[in-house]
């Protein structure tokens, strides 16, 4: 399959002419959501799902669907049958790929803020995408997309992670909030996270594919 990167914490994957795409947030780029066969949304937060962007795709394109917790399913309940409710150890297919659902709550930001429902997605068991948690997949999985900077997360706990989920390969994701200067330095933690494990991980420039 084809892996694109594109803005935040959105990515494409692309196989056998399917094309699924996750998290299509409000800095994702305009056209995230309308370039989808499928669309998966870990969670309910605007930087992981653009509401109006993904309505007007389920608007223009009546063969596409979208899965998602109930809390974000509910959002899109006009589109009827095809949005799809998910949560933990289900197990389905979309735009051609198997898709494994692992996970049940975001990560801490503070205790004062309450902590939403956030499902990550292990898909055809080759690249697994947690949203906004540290959720280990049930399953060894080649390719991680691995948070870099959020303020729920520490960069202990991304190395942390990285090293135990230990992939073969992992890619940067959750960077919008960065500058120059900030995805320079997450670069270079980025090789903390493979431990020795011989993984690599990298960050790619929104719009960047790779072959998984």
């Amino acid at each position: 399959m084809r892996l694109t990167k594109l803005g935040h914490s959105c990515v494409r994957l692309e196989k056998n002419g399917g094309s699924l795409v996750i998290d299509p947030g409000v800095w994702s780029g305009p056209d995230a959501a309308a370039s989808a066969d499928a669309i998966l949304i870990t969670h309910e937060h605007p930087d992981h799902v653009d509401g109006a962007r993904v309505a007007t795709a389920l608007t223009g394109r009546k063969d596409l669907e979208l899965w998602a917790s109930a809390t974000v399913a509910g959002q899109f309940a006009e589109f009827g049958g095809r949005i799809h409710t998910v949560d933990d150890g289900d197990v389905f297919q979309a735009a051609g790929f198997d898709v494994h659902v692992y996970g049940h709550d975001h990560a801490v930001i503070h205790p004062d803020v309450p902590v939403v429902v956030n499902t990550g997605f292990a898909v055809d068991g080759q690249v697994f995408h947690p949203g906004d948690s540290l959720t280990v997949p049930r399953e060894p999985v080649p390719v991680l997309l691995i948070p870099v900077n959020a303020p729920w997360l520490k960069v202990s706990e991304m190395i942390d992670y990285g090293r135990a989920v230990a992939p073969s390969r992992g890619y940067a994701i959750h960077d919008g909030l960065l500058n120059e200067n900030g995805l320079a330095l997450a670069q270079r933690l980025l090789g903390m996270a493979a431990g020795s494990g011989g993984g690599t991980f990298s960050r790619l420039e929104p719009g960047t594919s790779v072959e998984i």
